[in-house]
């Protein structure tokens, strides 16, 4: 939140936070005082809200982003996971954490090492693997967090344009080489996989956006459990931290959206 430098642009200026209430009129006077061709939200606490203005202030072909509902699932992991199991999507096994009383009951009912998470966080924060029924973590565990089973195979970070106007999609699949903390954590290195290399990865993808309804941009986690079945972790619907590596996408967007 505090205010850096940016290079590269003509001009720079700050809104509120999306979770300040003087939001929305910051938001609407910025757009009417510029006059932008598109705009391309970047933070998903703001996806719902904008989402809404765009609808109430006819601006619907110029801000890119899925219908406020849709956005807002999106950015509860817990209600993502809840929307893809009814869906049939695959996801690891997953439940909320107030569920579970502890870290050795969480264990046992995987079978093994789990995943603890906020429901509503961006990137790696505050994502931590449990595998010691004694990990302090859990003491400050409770219904704003979510469990899932950890899948211990290779992650990726599918890049997927879904079309408001024809419904297909395009799909470019990132591997993540390295990561912040070795087993989880933010991508420190990906590689752009070539279209045919990870088909199953690639079609979850797409079946992630179509049942969650998205459109525009998206950026998800993907990762294999340990006999090689793809699941989708958490799903972020704007471009992400890793999009840079999917020029494609981008060119969809400012090719297709109906601005």
């Amino acid at each position: 939140m505090a205010p850096v430098p940016v290079p590269g642009y003509g001009s720079v200026e700050e809104v509120p936070p999306a979770g300040d209430p003087r939001y929305e009129r910051a938001t609407l006077d910025l757009l009417a005082r510029v006059g932008p061709d598109l705009v391309l939200p970047t933070v998903s606490e703001e996806l719902p809200r904008i989402a809404v203005l765009a609808r109430a202030a006819g601006l619907g072909g110029t801000v890119v982003v899925s219908a406020a509902s849709a956005s807002a699932v999106a950015g509860d992991k817990l209600l993502t996971m809840w929307a893809l199991a009814r869906a049939g999507v695959s996801v690891p096994a997953f439940a909320p954490a107030d569920a579970l009383g502890s870290a050795a009951d969480a264990l046992a009912w995987a079978g093994g090492p789990v995943v603890v998470k906020p429901r509503v966080a961006r990137g790696g924060r505050g994502v931590h693997v449990v595998d010691d029924p004694d990990d302090p973590v859990w003491e400050h565990v409770d219904a704003a967090w979510l469990v899932q089973v950890f899948a211990p195979a290779v992650e990726y970070s599918p890049q997927v344009y879904r079309s408001p106007v024809t419904g297909s999609s395009v799909v470019v699949v990132l591997q993540k080489a390295a990561l912040e903390q070795g087993r989880i954590g933010n991508a420190t290195a990906v590689e752009p996989l070539p279209d045919d290399a990870a088909p199953d990865v690639a079609a979850l993808a797409v079946r992630t956006v179509e049942a969650l309804d998205l459109v525009g941009p998206v950026d998800l986690d993907v990762r294999r459990l340990a006999d090689g079945t793809p699941v989708v972790l958490e799903v972020n619907a704007r471009f992400g931290a890793l999009s840079a590596a999917a020029p494609r996408i981008l060119e969809s967007v400012l090719t297709d959206w109906p601005g």
